[in-house]
């Protein structure tokens, strides 16, 4: 059993992902989860298809030809549905799109990649959930929505069998989410490197959402943020964080949320969690001795932020993680 609700993968079992690009596609979406699965060393086949099996429009000056048609959906382990550019987004879901929607398996994981989370709203398939789109479209999406949880600080939701994510490249963080909760971080972090991207992006969409240009010669978080990377073992407060920086408290918890999206406590509390994923995978320290390494006061504490954080035990993440990771 993966990590994700209801996803079952038998070991060998190679997932069989399709994407569906509707009317307006945007190409750069549509491939990203080619190009991330198919750098997962064959633990993914991905196929793409459209609501008839007819070539469909992009928003760039290109029509794209598939191989598959909506019967293809039935055979999906994960569905992806690409995003479309905004004037494309359906006011009502048309007959031939909740038709092909209506093939998956009801077992099947399914993921918006920006826009597309229009589609699944409309389809009913996010009411009463947590779920995020592309900033810029989030008020448009709550007044449309309102029985959906919109969080669109974030870069993507895990909620159940239903993953969506923000804009354009958060495709990227979403997919590599799902190969890491499938496979563990080893076999995540491989993929990011192959394709050149980073294997976890701190914070959300707030560090992407247009501010006004900070002074000219303000000072920047990123160097006290390496330095906080080299010491996550050790007691680091906010007085600590913001003295490295050279500022005061309040300038540095303002300037730090405005670059990374989270406030110092939050951003510390996850790479420590990564540290601690990363030792359950590749070690056999115990989970006091991992706790210690990475900065928690207690085994307790590390067992409690994990479980807030993915839902499961420390002994439970090392029994999914640790033996296909050796």
């Amino acid at each position: 059993m993966s990590c994700a609700e209801g996803h079952v993968e038998a070991e060998g079992h190679v997932e069989r992902v399709v994407v569906l690009a509707l009317d307006g596609v945007y190409p750069f979406e549509l491939g990203i989860p080619s190009r991330i699965f198919g750098a997962a060393d064959g633990r993914y086949e991905v196929l793409t298809c459209t609501v008839d099996g007819q070539p469909v429009r992009t928003n760039a000056d290109f029509t794209i030809g598939v191989e598959h048609g909506p019967e293809i959906l039935a055979t999906a382990d994960t569905v992806v549905v690409a995003s479309m550019a905004v004037p494309h987004i359906p006011t009502e879901l048309p007959p031939e799109v909740a038709a092909a929607l209506a093939r998956i398996r009801p077992d099947a994981r399914i993921v918006s990649i920006c826009t597309a989370a229009f589609v699944l709203a409309a389809a009913g398939l996010l009411d009463g959930r947590r779920a995020t789109t592309h900033w810029q479209v989030a008020d448009f999406f709550r007044r449309r929505y309102p029985h959906v949880d919109l969080d669109p600080d974030v870069l993507f939701v895990h909620d159940g069998r239903i993953l969506t994510s923000a804009g354009a490249a958060s495709g990227v963080d979403v997919c590599l989410h799902i190969v890491r909760t499938d496979h563990g971080s080893e076999l995540a972090n491989s993929v990011a490197r192959r394709c050149v991207v980073p294997p976890f992006r701190d914070g959300g969409q707030a560090q992407y959402i247009e501010q006004p240009i900070p002074q000219s010669g303000a000072a920047s978080t990123a160097a006290t943020r390496a330095w906080a990377l080299e010491r996550l073992d050790e007691p680091l407060a906010l007085s600590d964080l913001a003295a490295h920086a050279r500022m005061s408290l309040r300038t540095f918890a303002r300037r730090f949320n405005e670059e990374v999206g989270l406030s110092p406590g939050r951003w510390i509390v996850q790479q420590r969690l990564a540290r601690a994923r990363h030792l359950l995978e590749s070690s056999d320290l115990s989970v006091d001795q991992i706790a210690g390494h990475v900065g928690f006061a207690t085994g307790a504490s590390l067992r409690q932020h994990l479980h807030a954080a993915i839902g499961v035990s420390p002994q439970a993440y090392r029994r999914t993680f640790q033996t296909a990771t050796r």
